[in-house]
């Protein structure tokens, strides 16, 4: 089993002992799981200020680029979490996934919390995907 450690280019290196995604190579097939990934951008700015909808945006745009340095992609993805902090954004952040979701229907989590790492994030994505060798 090779487990590669992902965390690519143009996205804020993660501030402790985490990475953005792993990449777990068995016999058949490849793992990726994609951490929490939250609405910031590489420098660790947050993006959309009270914006769920541009807030859900970038954090797909974050799991693109790690699945992408797996070299997979949203396609692949067979599990996403979502946490939001306000459920009445359900409809809003639906709509996004529908759109970065268009090739495929993960199994989804959605739920609300009290809070997530940071005060001014509204979500937060995790994501497992499955490609073969």
């Amino acid at each position: 089993m090779k487990k590669t450690i992902l965390n690519p280019e143009g996205m804020m290196l993660p501030p402790s002992k985490y990475s953005h995604g792993i990449s777990v190579e068995l016999s058949d097939a490849i793992l990726i799981f994609v951490a929490g990934e939250l609405p910031l951008d590489e420098n660790g700015n947050l993006v959309g200020p009270n914006d769920i909808t541009a807030q859900t945006e970038c954090v797909f745009q974050n799991i693109e680029k790690v699945l992408k340095a797996s070299g997979s992609s949203l396609d692949d993805v067979v599990k996403a979490t979502i946490l939001v902090t306000d459920m009445k954004d359900f409809h809003k952040v639906v709509e996004v996934r529908d759109k970065y979701f268009a090739k495929s229907s993960p199994a989804s989590t959605f739920v609300e919390v009290s809070r997530l790492a940071r005060d001014d994030c509204l979500i937060e994505i995790e994501a497992i995907a499955v490609t073969s060798k």
